[in-house]
């Protein structure tokens, strides 16, 4: 596999410009310069990915920081400084070995999620069985434990081997949690068995705490302050693997760096027009890709009802289905958010389309479902092609797999889209939280 170095990048980030020319934006809101020079240092090799609790992450986050301060932004009220640091406690798996009907189930057959330090189980009064027949539906069921919370054990037809192995590597990989209030656990047992005469099990988790940081501006409304517009994005990616050779930095151009750099230039753009009459707060959250913890805490820290509305930037480094520059929403059914940007833009070009892909369950997949459980209009904007973009999460996600240009257009368009949030002048119906799927218990 081909590495991209720093002088591809810088190459790639010159062509960008030169297109420049024949470049005609909606409106002159942004740069195009200053949006490639910001995407090209936080997709950049130096980063390393972005991993999560990596040094390389802190440096974005820096180097975030000292955007927000030379464009004028403050901290969250609370905050000494635009970085919010919390701390999560990451649970991996250390042992398990499970007996049962009288045979020792091998490793491989064993999977474990579970929040709980030493599990000993030694009869079907120490937790709820479930047994997944070759014909069931594996996924729902899992996922219908996970709701519950508590402890389960799950024996598994083979017939879906190749799920209980996707599975059993994602717990493998250890559980991060903002708390630890709710004790459960999930143990799978890939086996013909599906009844329980006797029953032993064993397991080991380790428990640790580590810090992570969000980073936040806020630009202070002036007629109507205490109402807030959120625009975020996530910072974070999936860092580097250990092995292999040639690329192994996964950079995460699209995913979310274009995101995070939509964030900047949008607030850079508001600070300098200075007519806001709403307070606008920029977020850049980490630990999305770990499972949203950036967002989760982020959203303890203020009242989700003075949150007029949520801009969630989520990959609009390409072209979308309807075009170069056009966007789309998950989620619209949910709020009146995008008919009102769209009756809004009316006159203009650009246009807020329905999410093609409902299948994804794309509402659910960033940190918009945060602020969404709680009532707020949230929703994340985005460009790309899920259906044929062969980047996602591949070490080929770096700069010169995008349209800068496309881009462009896109922050652009969702400068002129949200104005009227930004000056009060859009209300958005609240999202019903009765319609929301909760957040899953143990991971």
């Amino acid at each position: 596999m081909i590495t991209i170095t720093k002088s591809a990048l810088a190459l790639a980030a010159s062509v960008a410009l030169s297109t420049t020319v024949s470049f005609t934006t909606h409106a002159d809101n942004t740069s195009l310069k200053t949006i490639t020079k910001d995407i090209t240092f936080l997709a950049s090799d130096e980063l390393k990915g972005r991993g999560n609790f990596s040094k390389e992450i802190d440096q974005a986050a820096d180097y975030i920081s000292q955007r927000f301060s030379e464009i004028g932004l403050v901290p969250m009220q609370g905050e000494k400084t635009f970085k919010q640091s919390f701390t999560v406690t990451t649970i991996k798996p250390e042992s398990i070995a499970v007996t049962l009907n009288g045979n020792t189930i091998e490793s491989a057959h064993l999977g474990m999620a579970s929040t709980i330090e030493e599990i000993k189980w030694q009869s079907t009064e120490d937790f709820t069985l479930h047994s997944i027949g070759k014909n069931d539906n594996m996924r729902q069921v899992i996922s219908k434990i996970n709701q519950q919370g508590g402890k389960h054990l799950v024996l598994i037809n083979p017939a879906h081997k190749k799920m209980f192995t996707g599975y059993s590597g994602y717990f493998a990989r250890g559980l991060n949690k903002l708390s630890l209030d709710h004790q459960g656990a999930i143990v799978m047992v890939m086996t013909e068995d599906s009844s329980i005469e006797t029953i032993k099990v064993h397991a080991k988790t380790s428990i640790a705490k580590q810090t992570l940081t969000n980073v936040v501006g806020v630009l202070p409304g002036n007629e109507q302050k205490d109402e807030i517009v959120l625009y975020s994005a996530h910072y974070d990616h999936l860092g580097a693997s250990a092995d292999g050779e040639g690329d192994v930095i996964y950079n995460g151009a699209d995913d979310d760096a274009s995101g995070t750099t939509a964030i900047i230039n949008l607030a850079e753009y508001f600070s300098r027009k200075g007519e806001n009459a709403r307070t606008l707060m920029f977020s850049a959250f980490t630990a999305e890709e770990i499972g949203g913890f950036g967002s989760r805490y982020f959203s303890q820290q203020l009242n989700p009802d003075d949150v007029v509305a949520m801009i969630n930037i989520e990959m609009i480094g390409k072209p979308s289905k309807f075009g170069s520059g056009k966007v789309w929403m998950t989620g619209m059914e949910r709020s009146s958010l995008g008919e009102e940007l769209n009756t809004a833009l009316d006159n203009q070009a650009f246009k807020i389309h329905k999410d093609p892909y409902p299948k994804q369950n794309l509402f659910y997949r960033s940190d918009n479902a945060t602020l969404a459980r709680l009532g707020v209009p949230a929703h994340s904007f985005s460009s790309t092609q899920l259906d044929t973009d062969q980047h996602y999460h591949k070490v080929t996600d770096d700069l010169a797999s995008l349209d800068l240009k496309s881009m462009h257009q896109v922050i652009e368009g969702l400068s002129i889209a949200t104005q009227g949030l930004v000056d009060g002048k859009i209300t958005p119906t609240r999202v019903d939280v009765n319609k929301v799927k909760s957040r899953g218990k143990i991971y």
